[in-house]
């Protein structure tokens, strides 16, 4: 597609040139060269030689470039070292807006640079974008990169594929991958880990693949309709769904949740723990030996954690049948209890005659004796 722009380039200005109502500006520009370049600006495309629709607007822009074409530079300095593809002969079609913008560039494609000092350092980097003052400033090699803010991704060399949007967001990270920041100074704990994700004013860790998200931590919902949330092994954050029409093969857990009886508590610390705080919970592996499915495995097919939401619903089961045998138990308690009360009821009125006979037996025997 590239090598069809200068013809469709040139086909366009033919027919501009023949329309027969085509007037001349008055005064004539002084900015057009041959091959459809545009210099303004002391030593503006100073070496053009082959190259072709350029437009330079600015002192010393696009300065070295000799044979690259389609690019735009507009400030003081912008794309001052940028030379074209001496293999190919193709266009490296940058666009620089702002002093010194992409000024060290030379051979890097495809890069959109806006605002003073944006991509400043970019030597070979392709497909950057950058917009604010300083953005993406120390970037070098670096490709296929987004920084959106004032200094975003200020720091990032040679970094490729991250996504940063906000006032210094990613400011830190110098050689990470496939990172993303989003909100004002985001993820400034990030320098060389890759795919990591920091969302609001959070500095999040230098650590690969762990994702980061600020307005949670100490924040109290504002809404009373709350649910746990789970994720999947595909990364999806949700809710588990507990009504019956998202359900199917129901049975009661009957004696199924007994295996529970046989897991270990333990007390224990992470190993990246900071603090000293003990954390309470289940060795993974002890349970998968008692019950393989209360157990979730990592991507590698190695016990990861333990389901303690299932955990919890066998716990009330056993519960459940506890306290239905306590029930019969007091049950059998109670009637043993009236079957005593019978008997006492009896017991004390034989002792009530008992009494009543001993009583009257001294008058039975003295009237005997008249």
């Amino acid at each position: 597609m590239k090598h069809s722009i200068p013809l469709i380039t040139t086909l366009t200005l033919v027919c501009i040139t023949l329309l027969p109502d085509a007037q001349a500006v008055t005064p004539p520009p002084d900015g057009g060269y041959p091959g459809f370049n545009t210099a303004e600006g002391t030593n503006a495309l100073k070496n053009l030689s082959t190259g072709v629709g350029n437009a330079a607007v600015g002192w010393y822009s696009l300065f070295n470039n000799t044979d690259g074409s389609f690019n735009t530079a507009l400030g003081a300095g912008t794309l001052l070292f940028n030379i074209g593809n001496q293999t190919t002969g193709d266009g490296l079609e940058n666009t620089a807006i702002g002093t010194a913008a992409l000024l060290s560039n030379t051979t890097g494609q495809e890069n959109t640079a806006n605002g003073a000092l944006a991509l400043f350092s970019n030597i070979t980097g392709d497909n950057n974008t950058a917009t604010g003052d300083r953005a993406l400033l120390v970037n070098t090699a670096g490709s296929s990169n987004t920084a959106i803010g004032q200094a975003a991704l200020f720091n990032n060399d040679t970094g490729s594929g991250n996504i940063a949007v906000g006032v210094q967001a990613l400011g830190n990270n110098i050689s990470g991958s496939n990172n993303i920041g989003l909100g004002n100074v985001t993820g400034s704990g990030v320098t060389t880990a890759t795919n990591v994700v920091c969302i609001g004013n959070v500095g999040g860790a230098n650590v690969d693949s762990t994702t980061w998200i600020g307005g949670i931590w100490n924040v109290s919902p504002q809404s009373g309709n709350t649910a746990g949330v789970v994720v999947s092994d595909q990364g999806q954050l949700g809710v588990l769904p507990s009504s019956k029409r998202f359900k199917q093969d129901i049975q009661p857990m009957n004696k199924a949740s007994e295996s529970i009886l046989a897991l270990k508590p333990v007390t224990f610390r992470y190993k990246e723990q900071k603090n000293s705080t003990p954390q309470f919970g289940l060795i993974a592996e002890e349970v998968a030996a008692v019950n393989p499915h209360l157990v979730v495995h990592d991507k590698d097919g190695e016990v990861y954690t333990v389901r303690y939401d299932a955990v919890n619903a066998m716990l009330l089961n056993e519960f459940l049948k506890e306290h239905a045998e306590v029930q019969k138990l007091e049950a059998a308690l109670k009637a043993v209890n009236e079957r005593l009360k019978l008997q006492e009821a009896k017991i004390a009125k034989v002792n009530a005659q008992i009494q009543i006979s001993r009583s009257l037996a001294p008058v039975v025997v003295s009237n005997q004796s008249k």
